[in-house]
């Protein structure tokens, strides 16, 4: 699918009846500065809310497989794909999720809402960032092709995928230096591209500040 395309279908399986099957449906078209990045140099796409392998257990992307940002944030990923390659030759950067319309979002949030984890997923009524087109979750692979060790998986919904806790899980032999290490080479190259990390997960990166953000592009639904 292009940047043009008229229209993307996204199959999401219902959460209350699993054997039920809901078609959602968004509109590129009325999105504009949404660009596709999911063949940029020394970048891998892994969507993994096309797989089974993500905190729903299910595929919830359908038939859509690419990585879409807006135009800031696609930018900005292009100067962290060439910083990583000059600083790791051999390394890419590995892409687990970009643009989810709302329409996953509230997928997710009735999974978690009133429970422990509803504080790793964004209420969809104000939207997640990466409904804006202005989030990336991404990790590393290193010059063998194997996705680094962060210390826990992508979607962990617990204590240790908190960047905030590091230094204390450090100290407490819950997560190793090499770990943090990785981490750390994760958000400097991150940061150093423009992106703001998130402080209670390691994978996630927001291009620009939530405020402006919302104050100035629509959800995508």
């Amino acid at each position: 699918m292009t940047k043009g395309a008229v229209c993307s279908t996204l199959i999401v399986l219902g959460l209350m009846a699993p054997a039920a099957v809901i078609a959602a449906t968004f509109n590129l078209s009325s999105y504009p500065g949404l660009e596709d990045v999911s063949n940029l140099a020394n970048v891998k796409l892994d969507l993994r809310y096309a797989t089974q392998d993500n905190f729903l257990g299910r595929p919830v992307y359908g038939d859509f497989r690419q990585c879409y940002l807006q135009q800031v944030a696609a930018d900005k990923l292009k100067i962290a794909a060439k910083t990583l390659e000059e600083q790791k030759p051999g390394w890419k950067l590995l892409i687990f999720d970009c643009l989810r319309p709302r329409s996953i979002q509230r997928e997710m949030w009735s999974l978690v809402k009133g429970t422990p984890k509803q504080k790793y997923v964004a209420n969809p009524d104000t939207g997640s960032m990466h409904n804006f087109g202005f989030a990336v979750d991404l990790s590393l692979i290193d010059e063998n092709g194997q996705e680094v060790d962060m210390g826990t998986p992508f979607d962990y919904f617990g204590h240790e995928a908190e960047p905030q806790r590091e230094a204390q899980f450090l100290k407490q032999g819950r997560l190793t230096q090499k770990q943090i290490d990785n981490r750390k080479l994760l958000r400097s190259i991150m940061v150093g591209s423009g992106f703001i990390p998130l402080s209670i997960e390691w994978w996630h990166f927001d291009a620009l500040d939530k405020s402006v953000v919302k104050a100035n592009y629509k959800i995508i639904e």
